[in-house]
């Protein structure tokens, strides 16, 4: 039961800190670079960004718990001997968890910056 719970919060927390990037990170960069009209065609063949953009605070709270819950549960399991006859699959699961969650935290860092670092200070 717990690894099936391992297994679910590191999805969201990569799916959740992959929405932060995009409703913030997303917009911030194509119009840093001029390319407005390109996030203003993407927004409008999935609109869904929009939600994701008026809700952001909720999603980045969503996302950080998720992030959290997800490296207590690796570092709750982390010590705990791998079964036999899957100890290679074991491993290379733990390992690649630790990679995933490390570019959750990336992805999260970034839409944190663009969203709410950024334009406290250009606000005003």
């Amino acid at each position: 039961m717990t690894q099936l719970i391992k297994k679910i919060s590191l999805f969201l927390s990569l799916f959740l800190s992959t929405s932060t990037l995009l409703c913030c990170a997303l917009p911030a960069l194509f119009v840093g670079l001029g390319a407005g009209a390109v996030f203003a065609g993407l927004t409008s063949a999935v609109p869904q960004l929009i939600w994701v953009s008026e809700h952001k605070v909720s999603v980045f709270i969503i996302a950080g718990l998720l992030l959290l819950i997800s490296r207590y549960l690796e570092l709750k399991n982390k010590d705990k001997p791998c079964d036999i006859s899957q100890r290679e699959i074991c491993e290379q699961t733990r390992n690649w968890s630790l990679y995933i969650w490390s570019l959750s935290l990336i992805f999260y860092g970034v839409g944190l910056f663009f969203a709410f670092v950024l334009p406290f200070f250009f606000s005003g």
